[in-house]
């Protein structure tokens, strides 16, 4: 007898775009200050009981958004001595192209947690 308890479902093409609006959503935040974070946890928290696919990545996308918070106040205190100027342009060039990275791979159905992510939600 098989147990089929191991099997993955392909996510269908709506859990597919919709994963993608979850770190496309990261871009709020330019129009509208503190939307960068609602958002996402918004666009998540609605669908992440319905689906597995976008759970992973709405964890993936908080856990980036949680961790650039972090590497954002460290690089505002090393302003003082100058470097986290340069530390602050290089999380804004990280965050761009994690977000977009990271959402095309979920719209081809794939799963890539951002690098330098640390992990708060598994």
């Amino acid at each position: 007898m098989e147990n089929n308890s191991s099997v993955v479902l392909e996510p269908t093409n709506e859990e597919k775009q919709y994963a993608m609006f979850v770190h496309f959503a990261q871009f709020a935040g330019l129009i509208v200050p503190l939307f960068g974070w609602l958002l996402p946890l918004i666009l998540w928290q609605t669908k992440k009981n319905t689906s597995a696919y976008i759970d992973k990545h709405g964890k993936i996308v908080m856990n980036w958004i949680i961790s650039s918070v972090i590497y954002a106040i460290i690089s505002g205190i090393l302003c003082l001595i100058f470097i986290g100027v340069l530390l602050l342009i290089a999380l804004g060039i990280c965050s761009l192209f994690f977000i977009i990275i990271g959402a095309l791979k979920a719209n081809n159905g794939e799963t890539w947690p951002y690098p330098l992510s640390f992990t708060f939600l598994k």
